[in-house]
């Protein structure tokens, strides 16, 4: 069966997440209603690159979609765009060898968070608004320690006993730009709330609510305090998934829009 890959942007406000679940609208639950509905096939099977959270938005995820009679790629992507919903566009579409998995061929992901240091009536949706000035020397700080391999069993509601809880963090990087500081953070792979943790906690450093120097403590640990600062998934975005390595320097720059 010809197999493509599908390179998709989504505002996940409206949405429980990325993965199909029974009684809950999902951004795969519309792809796959849009390809029965487009392309005719009965029962569509998608894979995803990895699963976002309800509410969490995309600006590159990558699925991998399976046919039963080839289609020109710009084909689908203009019968799938006509059926999706306004808040789920594909980007791009790839044929792809039978061999070629969205998530187990994927090599890094990285993930934008954004948080507002000002209110603002158009862009609630895609930031936190966070009604304190962050130091981002302190955050830099505290970011640096989970650079690198390390168990982040204290920052997911994954069960390490079922699911080992040890990532590699590539790099962590901030920016201010306006009034939008920027977290990316880029990682083999990513625990379930692991992102919107990191953020809270970063957030609480940045406000002077937690000292730095505490951060590194908590990797590895049982501690309750990442799960209490746990960030809205409002200012979170998939931004890209990597199949080769991750280049150098990649630009930091707001998802969306600025905020002077």
């Amino acid at each position: 069966m010809p197999r493509y890959k599908l390179t998709l942007e989504y505002a996940g406000t409206r949405y429980s997440g990325w993965q199909v679940q029974p009684n809950a609208r999902t951004v795969q639950g519309a792809l796959h209603d849009a390809v029965r509905d487009a392309l005719r096939i009965a029962r569509p099977d998608s894979y995803g690159s990895g699963r976002t959270d309800a509410g969490v938005h995309a600006l590159g995820q990558v699925a991998h979609l399976d046919l039963p009679t080839l289609v020109p790629p710009d084909t689908v992507r203009r019968r799938l765009n006509q059926a999706l919903p306004a808040d789920i566009n594909i980007l791009d579409v790839a044929r792809v060898p039978a061999r070629f998995h969205a998530r187990h061929a994927a090599v890094a992901r990285s993930y934008i968070y954004q948080f507002a240091e000002r209110r603002t009536a158009f862009a609630k949706p895609f930031v936190w608004w966070i009604q304190n000035p962050l130091d981002l020397a302190r955050m830099q700080q505290a970011a640096d320690a989970f650079v690198g391999f390390a168990d982040f069993r204290a920052f997911t509601d994954d069960d390490p006993t079922e699911k080992s809880t040890t990532v590699k963090v590539e790099a962590v990087t901030l920016r201010r730009e306006g009034q939008l500081v920027l977290l990316r953070v880029v990682g083999s792979h990513f625990l379930w709330k692991m992102v919107r943790r990191l953020a809270g906690v970063l957030a609480a450093v940045g406000r002077g609510e937690l000292e730095p120097a505490r951060v590194p403590g908590l990797l590895g640990s049982r501690s309750d305090l990442p799960a209490t600062l746990t960030a809205p998934a409002s200012g979170l975005f998939l931004e890209r998934v990597f199949y080769e390595p991750v280049p150098r320097d990649l630009p930091l720059d707001p998802p969306l829009f600025r905020l002077p």
